[in-house]
């Protein structure tokens, strides 16, 4: 009776991020990890997987990402490729997950004006309202039947 040898396992996963050279890990085959985005500068990456079989064939996968620890900000007055001329107002706000105990009230909503479809939708209530009113005014319609 002949043993085989046992087959070695070498199924590898190298895991790359952005343009990098060296892995940033490398794990046998199944893994479940955690990418710590905090050590990570805001903004657009790639994350590139490469996975070799036992019998030495290599699967490569990419995956973009975008990431935004620092705080959310947000710009009203001027937009992104906006063409503009003598003086424009802007308003800036920036706000982020803070881990503190204190919830600050000033600057954790950026304002903004009232969307034009609900000044159309008010205009509209109000504007039937003086229709049934000029329409119905009228003791005729509200004498009593006793």
């Amino acid at each position: 009776m002949t043993r085989s040898k046992p087959v070695e396992d070498n199924r590898i996963i190298k895991v790359f991020l952005d343009d990098e050279i060296r892995p940033f890990a490398e794990f046998e085959s199944p893994v479940k990890f955690v990418l710590d985005t905090t050590k990570i500068p805001d903004g657009k990456h790639v994350l590139k997987i490469i996975a070799k079989t036992s019998s030495g064939v290599e699967g490569v996968r990419t995956i973009p990402f975008e990431v935004q620890n620092g705080p959310k900000i947000s710009v009203i007055g001027l937009s992104k490729n906006e063409k503009v001329d003598t003086q424009v107002s802007i308003t800036i706000n920036a706000y982020g997950s803070e881990t503190n105990d204190e919830f600050v009230i000033k600057g954790s909503e950026t304002p903004k004006s009232i969307p034009a479809w609900v000044w159309a939708l008010l205009i509209l209530f109000f504007a039937f309202a003086l229709f049934y009113v000029i329409m119905y005014w009228s003791p005729e319609f509200y004498k009593s039947s006793f």
